[in-house]
């Protein structure tokens, strides 16, 4: 099996690892990048690994798994270079940041793959969107695809898709939350104890979820479902209709896009 190793041990990259772990991975397969000694510790008691530097875990390992911000990309990628070879694998999953952009400051031959996660796969219930950089064959993104796959679903895009991804599943739990959010504030302004508003709507939302992935029904006819003529149901929507909410989420997603672009150039 071959080594793996995680660079950036915040909250996505303690996922991707427990991920691993609880899919079977074995913990001497797995190394840590992590430079802060507490925070060391606190993953070689909590998981058995080994964590060590950013630069010695990239020598060792066969994959190494970049989980850090944009604006961090630049500077890790100058420590860990001459400790990459050629035949290796760089897993990135930070926002905006394209292969070519990786290729460029590290040794040729090392192959790249680009993924924009979500913050479900904390729960196993990730979407991750993989895709392949110039020198990728099948090996490489099956090996990106095992990673993900501990966490959530896994899809394979071209990598100018990717932009529009992040703008959708990407950011798309905070678009969820603030939907929920919503939707409880408007139960307590209508009279609902809050923590009766807090379980009626997230209950609505795991149930709605759930009956559009095991029906494979399409939202609208679900939707139609719930809308009788003259109802409540439809006093709502053409509420929502006259706010414009449909071209809201169109324009916010289009601003996400327009982010991810521009964080490519870190």
């Amino acid at each position: 099996m071959t080594q793996t190793a995680i660079l950036g041990a915040g909250v996505m990259g303690e996922t991707l690892l427990s991920g691993l772990v609880r899919a079977g991975r074995r913990v001497d397969h797995l190394l840590v990048g992590e430079k802060r000694p507490e925070r060391a510790r606190e993953l070689e008691e909590r998981y058995g690994v080994s964590v060590v530097g950013n630069a010695e875990a990239a020598a060792k390992a066969d994959t190494v798994a970049i989980v850090v911000k944009p604006q961090d990309m630049a500077d890790l990628l100058e420590e860990i270079s001459p400790s990459l070879r050629p035949g290796q694998l760089i897993v990135s999953l930070a926002a905006g940041i394209t292969t070519a952009y990786i290729e460029s400051r590290v040794p040729e031959g090392v192959a790249v793959v680009r993924v924009m996660p979500n913050t479900p796969a904390l729960v196993d219930e990730g979407m991750a969107a993989i895709s392949p950089g110039s020198h990728c064959d099948d090996q490489h993104l099956a090996e990106a695809e095992s990673l993900l796959a501990s966490v959530g679903k896994v899809v394979r895009i071209p990598e100018r898709q990717q932009d529009a991804v992040t703008a959708i599943s990407g950011s798309g739990p905070a678009y969820i939350f603030f939907v929920v959010e919503s939707m409880i504030e408007a139960g307590v302004h209508l009279g609902l104890p809050r923590t009766t508003a807090s379980e009626l709507v997230i209950q609505t939302l795991v149930g709605s979820g759930k009956m559009l992935r095991e029906t494979g029904t399409h939202p609208t006819v679900l939707r139609e479902q719930v809308t009788s003529p003259g109802g409540t149901t439809a006093s709502a929507l053409r509420e929502l209709e006259i706010h414009k909410v449909r071209a809201a989420f169109l324009a916010a997603m289009e601003a996400a896009r327009d982010r991810s672009r521009e964080l490519a150039d870190p």
